[in-house]
């Protein structure tokens, strides 16, 4: 393969890759010349970003949603297929969930500090597919204000005695 020599711009480089020979094959070992596109590259990158082509955002957020939905499914498949099915889904009834955190055992707001880190790293929406996000935006919600009310207690109790 001989080198390409650099005549010092892209444009130039494209240029001289597009009109270079490539083998056919055909039995033989011969070449053919690709066509000639005239095309300046420097030019469209220019308009690119002169700012006179204007896309509206809600077409582009339209085409973003678009492409969304097809992902979010394919999420869903991905997660259950790597994983046994679900028996049923977590809870987010407050008291399955102070049943789950155990809250009645700690009192320390030190341990409920813990407990909340604890139970985020195991339900954090980001740790789970994307088909069980709401449901886990939820449990966190529910465990977050369960431990908060348990921290007030504790406190209520400690300035109580």
């Amino acid at each position: 393969m001989r080198d390409i020599p650099r005549k010092g711009d892209f444009a130039s480089l494209l240029d001289e890759i597009i009109e270079r020979p490539v083998p056919v094959e055909d039995g033989m070992r011969s070449f053919e010349p690709l066509a000639n596109i005239p095309f300046d590259y420097l030019s469209v990158a220019n308009e690119l970003h002169s700012g006179r082509i204007k896309v509206a955002s809600g077409s582009v957020a339209a085409e973003y949603s678009d492409m969304a939905a097809p992902e979010i499914l394919f999420d869903a498949l991905l997660a259950a297929a790597d994983q046994p099915p679900m028996p049923e889904p977590l809870p987010i009834e407050p008291e399955l969930i102070a049943r789950e955190l155990g809250l009645e055992k700690l009192n320390a707001p030190r341990e409920l500090g813990r407990l909340r880190r604890e139970f985020a790293f195991r339900n954090h929406p980001d740790r789970v597919p994307a088909h069980m996000r709401e449901r886990a935006i939820k449990r966190m919600q529910v465990a977050n204000m369960l431990i908060d009310e348990a921290k007030c207690r504790a406190l209520d109790a400690v300035r109580s005695n």
